[in-house]
């Protein structure tokens, strides 16, 4: 007899084959339907290629090695880790902090390059040459960030918080928070932000953050001999995660300084996992961020920061367009008053009918129209922060006009989509928030004398709305706004509209970043279960055959299924004569057993190994060195025949407490299970003693309206049964429940 899943019955039956043994042996594999090519690499769009990817590993290997090494830490063993946590998210601080604020500054010198050089030939009456000067310097600034960003690191494309949050929730992408990626991210940023883009740089600076916690977090390198003892303990998922999460508020913290704006998007918008503890590290962090910011503010006072001056007000603040400074330009009025000629020139020839400056003499900004005033931002190589004041300024009712503030409205949206899709570095907030501004502005003119609240104020709202509606972050905006402004008043109305907003938008869509993470097929798993999982369990989500080791493994039969497929886990099996019947022992992951066959610790017979693990072995050895691009290969291990033919004890490298369920339990209730305890593989046990079943992360992550099928892409779930001969009747009754058909060979 032969089981096949899929397969049909080549041969009649008769009574006596019905109460006839299946199998002559111990044990036999079921391959259940439908079955698959053994592999369990996803992939996903990480920049501009389609990569494999992994799950992270958040759950504590409890092996005998573990075991060991816990007991011989001391209490200056703990306290070192503790102090390290706290040290790491100080430095985590520091280096966002800075590269914020030389970033921003980066881009006001490359910007105040252009303004010289434009303003002199307009100076000079050269208006045409000027237009090409400026045209070219920003595409040539443009493509050079795109260029930069294609061909040495696609996975800083873009604003790069799809990836942290896909990276928090369990996905393992490779190069997202290497070093090539972060110094492309933060080069990248400043070329493209100069360039006049309609982009902004805080999703850049929450990447950015992410990659220096990451970098920190990964204990050093051993290439470069730049690691230390004490930083074997950061070599897990668990505390890196716990790093890029603090690594995600410093960087919202850079962007906006606001420190406690910081820990809450990293809490509501980024993060799958939170603890009180992470909470108290996040705050720190981001505290850290506001005292460099303002100890470098300082040093700017006296004028050693190229073209810019900068200072503290309200309304550029308010947004923090640079790490929340306010410019002033020091130059004279005269060349105030050329551009904004220059700007009317423009508008005039472009649209007749556009509103007009009506003097010749210094103009203030806030006096502009729109238009003019984007116009004058994009000359002085100020991205989008002019603009955006001119419209929350107070004391503007009269002076734009409908026309004007519709057609930048629609210009603003547009301009926004076109520019986040190119291949460099950019954010969504600056457009987000210059596009709601601009409505916000249109719906006070609308409301006209039936409201007599300042049309900046209105613009302010229509921000918040925005970032409301296509964010979903509520909180974290109500809690910026209050740091930055110091205005109660704000606090209610703000709240009132970010509620309508999100609760409007949940209606039709989900947020951006979701929608970003699905783009580019990163396998999100949702804070909450779809209705049909409740109608599915475990046991339908499965395919097979599930590989097992024996507690005492030949190495050859290792190296193959390391070889043949691409799963991190696999059951450990105790059979006679170590032990009374078929035990599961544990499990133990792929890139342990790949250390193991590195260390080339074998024995001679299939026995168990008398050597002292804690001398053979350290915890450092099994530690996580980053991301999955950085780990071991099988194939670049190299092993004679002899060695092929002896044996390994996996016993004490096995983790003997994995997490077991039992086989009628909901797919939704493994949903949550995966997330909040943040599990990468789960055992399941079903009623009858006689199986053993395995289900990974993916097996979750069904799709589709019906979702009533099992996706090959997404399911790597495997069924191995175990059993004494059985009857062929109950065979067939413990096939059918599996959805399993015998047949004859």
């Amino acid at each position: 007899m032969a089981i096949k899943g899929g397969g049909r019955r080549e041969s009649d039956n008769n009574d006596d084959d019905m109460e006839a043994p299946l199998l002559a042996s111990d044990s036999f594999v079921v391959d259940l339907l439908p079955t698959y090519s053994n592999t369990t690499s996803q992939v996903a769009l990480v920049g501009a290629e389609v990569c494999p990817i992994e799950s992270l590993d958040y759950e504590l290997v409890e092996n005998d090695l573990f075991k060991q090494d816990w007991r011989s830490r001391s209490r200056s063993h703990i306290f070192q880790y503790v102090v390290l946590k706290w040290a790491f998210c100080f430095l985590i601080g520091v280096l966002a902090g800075g590269t914020g604020f030389l970033t921003n500054l980066a881009i006001e010198n490359v910007a105040g390059a252009k303004f010289v050089v434009t303003s002199n030939m307009m100076l000079a009456k050269r208006y045409e040459l000027a237009f090409a000067v400026f045209a070219a310097s920003n595409f040539v600034l443009t493509m050079f960030a795109a260029g930069i960003t294609v061909f040495f690191a696609p996975e800083a494309a873009g604003s790069g918080i799809p990836e942290v949050k896909a990276y928090l929730n369990g996905v393992d992408a490779p190069g997202i928070f290497s070093l090539r990626t972060l110094v492309v991210k933060v080069i990248g940023t400043i070329a493209a932000v100069s360039s006049s883009l309609h982009i902004g740089k805080a999703g850049p600076l929450v990447h950015t953050g992410a990659c220096f916690a990451s970098i920190l977090g990964q204990g050093g390198s051993r290439r470069h001999h730049l690691t230390c003892k004490w930083f074997r303990y950061f070599k897990n998922d668990r505390d890196r995660r716990d790093l890029v999460t603090c690594g995600a508020g410093a960087g919202i913290a850079a962007a906006f300084r606001a420190p406690v704006g910081g820990v809450l998007f990293a809490l509501e918008a980024v993060s799958s996992w939170w603890r009180i503890s992470l909470l108290w590290r996040a705050f720190f962090t981001t505290a850290v961020v506001a005292v460099v910011l303002r100890a470098l503010i300082d040093v700017c006072k006296s004028g050693k920061c190229g073209l810019f001056v900068y200072t503290t007000s309200y309304l550029t603040r308010l947004f923090g367009f640079t790490p929340a400074l306010t410019r002033k330009v020091r130059y004279t009025n005269y060349y105030w008053r050329q551009l904004c000629r220059f700007a009317r020139r423009v508008v005039s020839s472009a649209s007749p009918g556009w509103p007009r400056v009506n003097h010749a003499r210094l103009m203030p900004l806030r006096h502009a129209p729109p238009l003019v005033a984007q116009a004058i931002s994009k000359s002085t190589n100020v991205p989008l922060a002019t603009t955006i004041r001119n419209l929350y300024s107070a004391g503007t009712d009269d002076v734009f006009q409908p026309s004007s503030i519709i057609t930048f409205f629609v210009a603003s949206y547009f301009l926004g989509i076109l520019s986040y899709g190119i291949a460099a570095p950019s954010g969504l907030f600056v457009p987000v928030i210059l596009t709601g501004a601009t409505y916000g502005r249109l719906i006070g003119m609308l409301m006209g004398s039936y409201s007599n609240l300042d049309h900046g104020l209105f613009a302010v709202l229509g921000s918040a709305s925005l970032l409301g509606g296509s964010m979903r972050i509520t909180v974290s905006v109500c809690i910026m706004l209050l740091e930055l402004t110091d205005n109660l008043l704000l606090l209610p109305l703000v709240m009132l509209v970010l509620l309508i907003s999100k609760t409007v938008a949940d209606v039709f869509t989900e947020n951006v970043y979701d929608l970003l993470v699905k783009l580019k097929g990163f396998p999100y798993l949702e804070t909450h279960a779809e209705p049909y999982m409740r109608q599915l369990t475990v046991a339908d989500v499965v395919t097979g055959p599930l590989q097992v080791f024996n507690g005492v493994e030949k190495v050859g039969n290792i190296v193959h299924v390391l070889r043949t497929t691409g799963h991190n886990g696999f059951p450990v099996v105790d059979e006679p004569p170590f032990s009374d019947s078929s035990v599961l022992y544990g499990l133990i992951l792929r890139a342990h057993l790949i250390v193991l066959l590195k260390k080339k610790k074998f024995v001679h017979s299939c026995t168990l190994s008398g050597f002292d693990t804690s001398k053979q072995f350290c915890a450092d050895d099994f530690g996580k060195r980053g991301s999955m691009g950085n780990n071991e290969s099988i194939e670049d291990l190299k092993l004679s025949e002899e060695e092929m033919e002896m044996y390994v004890d996996l016993h004490p490298f096995t983790n003997t407490s994995p997490y077991t369920v039992v086989e009628t339990m909901s797919l939704a209730k493994a949903l949550i299970l995966f997330r909040e305890v943040g599990l990468r593989h789960l055992l399941v046990i079903p009623k009858s003693t006689s199986y053993l079943v395995a289900v990974q992360r993916s097996a979750v992550l069904i799709e589709g309206p019906s979702c009533w099928y099992i996706d090959e892409a997404r399911f790597h779930a495997r069924a191995y049964i175990r059993t004494a001969p059985l009857p062929f009747k109950q065979a067939v009754a413990k096939a059918s429940a599996w959805g399993i058909r015998l047949y004859k060979k």
